[in-house]
C-alpha cells in the first residue's frame, strides 16, 4: 500500500511524537508498504494559520499519489481549511496521528479558545484518528465527537538496549548515595524543569542529584532562565544538563539512576516514564494527560498536580528517606514495564487499522 505522511520538520527531530511517527515509518516499510514521507517547514503558528488561505500551498500538495494520507496532528494549523480540498483531489483517506492536541496544553484563555476552534476546525476535516492514550482519545471526541474510526496505540517502551535483573534493581536502591533523579525531557516550558527545580530547593541538598537529559537548543530562552534559576537557588553543583543523548547512552543513565521526574504540566502520553520503568525506575508525573495509563499512584510511581512543587516536593522527600519504599516501587516499576505492549504489538496495530480502513474504503 502507498502510504503518505504529512509531517511539520522532519523525522529526525528529538521528542517522542517523532520517535513514534519515525517507528511507525520503519515498521510499514518492514511489511512492504511505501512511506512517502512530505516535510513540510514548521511554521509559526499564525503562519501556519495563513496557509490554509494560499493556493500556492495547496497545489504544491496536490500530486501526492497514495492510497492513504497520514497527517501528524502537529500540522493542524495548516491544515484545518486545506484538507477540505485536498481529500477531494486525493480520493484517499486521511488519517491524523494525535500524539495530544494542543488546546489540551495550559494558554491564556483567549489563546486556548482559539486552539480549541482550530483543531475542532481540523478534526472534522479527517476520516480517522490514531492516538497514542485513551487520554488523547478523550480530547478527540470532546472536540470531534465519536463518529469516526479511532483507534489507541500505546508507544513501547523497549527500544533501549540493555535490561536489569531484581538483584541488580536491589543493589542500586540500597547503596548508600543520593537519590540519583533524572529529567529526559526536551527543555521547554511544558515540560515543568523549573517546577522540578523549585521543589527540589526545598528539600536538603544532601540526599539527591539531577541530571537531565534532553534538547538545551529548541528553547534558548527557556534554557537561559533555567540556568539562572539554578545559580539564584544554589542548585548548579547539583543539577547537571546534558543535552540531547543517544540510545546507548540513555540506557546507560537510566540503569544507574533511582527514578524519572518530569512533572510536565501536559504529556499525550509520556514514553520517558515508560522507558524508565524498563530499567525499573519508579516515575513522577503529572495528572494531566497519559501518564495515568503509565504510573500506578502509590504503587510504581507518584502523580501531581500541575504546579503543585509541595506535593512534588514531599514526593522526593518520601523516597529519599525511605530505601525499602524505593526499593519496592522500582520492582513495581519493572513487573509495570512487563505488562505494557511492546513497539511491535502497537505498530503492527497500527499497520492492520490502516489497511482495513483502506479495505472498507474500497468496499463502500
Amino acid at each position: 500500500m502507498k502510504i503518505g505522511l504529512l509531517i511539520y520538520g522532519n523525522l529526525d527531530i528529538v521528542t517522542g511524537g517523532f520517535l513514534y511517527d519515525r517507528l511507525l515509518v520503519e515498521y510499514l516499510e518492514s511489511q512492504g508498504d511505501r512511506v512517502e514521507v512530505i516535510s513540510l517547514p514548521w511554521p509559526a503558528y499564525a503562519r501556519g494559520l495563513l496557509d490554509n488561505f494560499s493556493p500556492a500551498f495547496r497545489q504544491r500538495l496536490e500530486g501526492l499519489d497514495c492510497e492513504v494520507l497520514l497527517q501528524d496532528e502537529l500540522i493542524h494549523p495548516s491544515f484545518f481549511r486545506v484538507n477540505r480540498k485536498l481529500r477531494r483531489r486525493l480520493e484517499c483517506p486521511i488519517i491524523a496521528i494525535v500524539h495530544h492536541l494542543r488546546a489540551s496544553e495550559a494558554h491564556p484563555p483567549w489563546r486556548q479558545r482559539l486552539h480549541r476552534w482550530v483543531e475542532r476546525q481540523y478534526l472534522h476535516t479527517v476520516d480517522g484518528f490514531i492516538c497514542v492514550s485513551r487520554a488523547t482519545q478523550g480530547d478527540v471526541e470532546k472536540l470531534a465527537g465519536n463518529s469516526r474510526p479511532l483507534m489507541v496505540a500505546h508507544p513501547g517502551g523497549d527500544r533501549l538496549p540493555g535490561t536489569i535483573s531484581p538483584e541488580q534493581i536491589a543493589a542500586r536502591a540500597l547503596a548508600p548515595g543520593p537519590l540519583e533523579i533524572v529529567f529526559i525531557g526536551n527543555l521547554i516550558p511544558r515540560k515543568e524543569l523549573h517546577a522540578l527545580l523549585k521543589a527540589l530547593a526545598a528539600i536538603p541538598r544532601t540526599g539527591w542529584r539531577l541530571t537531565v537529559a534532553g534538547s538545551l537548543t529548541m528553547d534558548a530562552a527557556y534554557v537561559e532562565a533555567i540556568r539562572q534559576q539554578m545559580e539564584q537557588e544554589g542548585l548548579t553543583a547539583k543539577v547537571d544538563l546534558l543535552g540531547t543523548l543517544d540510545r546507548a547512552e540513555l540506557a546507560a543513565l537510566l540503569s544507574r539512576s533511582h527514578l524519572v521526574a518530569m512533572p510536565s504540566s501536559y504529556e499525550g502520553f509520556g514514553i520517558v516514564y515508560l522507558e524508565g520503568m524498563s530499567f525499573g525506575l519508579p516515575a513522577i508525573a503529572s495528572t494531566a494527560g497519559g501518564a495515568r495509563e503509565i504510573i500506578n499512584h502509590g504503587r510504581d510511581g507518584f502523580l501531581v498536580a500541575p504546579g503543585d512543587t509541595a506535593a512534588l516536593a514531599g514526593r522526593l522527600e518520601r523516597l529519599i528517606l525511605d530505601r525499602g519504599l524505593l526499593l519496592q516501587m522500582s520492582l513495581a516499576a519493572k513487573a509495570n514495564f512487563a505488562r505494557h505492549p511492546t513497539w511491535e504489538e502497537s505498530l503492527s496495530s497500527i499497520h492492520r487499522f490502516l489497511h482495513s480502513f483502506k479495505a472498507n474504503c474500497l468496499i463502500s
